[in-house]
């Protein structure tokens, strides 16, 4: 892109040390604006903005845990305070899913940490955010990075209601938050190699034999649609919708995990 699609904005990114996380934050940065990547994986996270701006890009680092009750809230006032206020907010952050983790076999730990991360902190910050953004009367945007397992079950019960329970959530915020000139939206990706995703080559394969496109997609692909929604210029008047991108997969009738 390079167009500057979201200069002058300030971003929070969750999850953002690796997979769809990362691409979405490298490419708002890329398009102009100033990036709080959030993570738990310091290291990664720290290299990742290292990297950006010895680009001559606008980025910082902050830790977090949004398993802990107060984490997201926490993470939220950090981010303010590093940039000064927070006009886009984009929630990618997912822990690691396992595929042992089925009906039978999840732990309530495991389930419980599933839906901190993804589902709790997706409305705290969405919550703060919404705050900020009418408080300061900024024309905010959010993005919440569901999965098509929001709605088509995987055996990962504790991963698909998180998803399910975001998608609702981003209805309710866009809902409660247009009036005030704010946009939320979520992106449901398919098989994104990186990140949370992670199959044995007989699922990779199996994967991209069930997808139109005949191949898996990467973490660019994402952020690319990622960055139109929000952006003003290709999408001021979008919300309350989920985007999918999955390179067509969803056009198969697949519900079983990877092997």
């Amino acid at each position: 892109m390079a167009e500057g699609l979201v200069a002058g904005d300030a971003a929070l990114v969750t999850g953002a040390a690796s997979g769809i996380g990362r691409g979405i934050a490298q490419a708002l940065a890329r398009e102009g604006a100033r990036v709080a990547l959030a993570d738990s994986d310091g290291e990664r996270g720290n290299a990742v903005a290292d990297a950006l701006r010895k680009e001559g890009r606008d980025a910082r680092f902050i830790a977090c845990d949004l398993a802990t009750p107060g984490g997201a809230a926490a993470l939220f006032e950090a981010a303010r305070a590093a940039l000064g206020q927070v006009s886009i907010l984009v929630h990618s952050a997912s822990p690691r899913r396992l595929e042992a983790d089925t009906v039978f076999n999840v732990s309530d730990e495991t389930w419980d940490r599933m839906l901190a991360v993804n589902l709790r902190a997706a409305f705290v910050l969405g919550r703060e955010a919404g705050r900020h953004m009418k408080e300061q009367k900024l024309r905010g945007r959010m993005l919440l990075v569901t999965s098509l397992h929001a709605e088509s079950p995987r055996n990962l019960p504790h991963y698909s209601a998180s998803k399910a329970g975001m998608t609702m959530v981003m209805k309710e915020l866009a809902r409660a938050l247009g009036p005030h000139g704010i946009r939320v939206n979520a992106i449901a990706p398919g098989a994104i190699p990186g990140g949370g995703f992670n199959a044995a080559a007989a699922g990779v394969e199996r994967l991209t034999a069930c997808t139109a496109l005949g191949r898996l997609g990467t973490p660019e692909e994402v952020a690319g649609t990622a960055v139109a929604l929000l952006s003003d210029r290709f999408s001021s008047y979008v919300t309350g919708t989920t985007v999918v991108v999955d390179g067509g997969i969803a056009l198969h009738n697949w519900i079983e995990p990877p092997g």
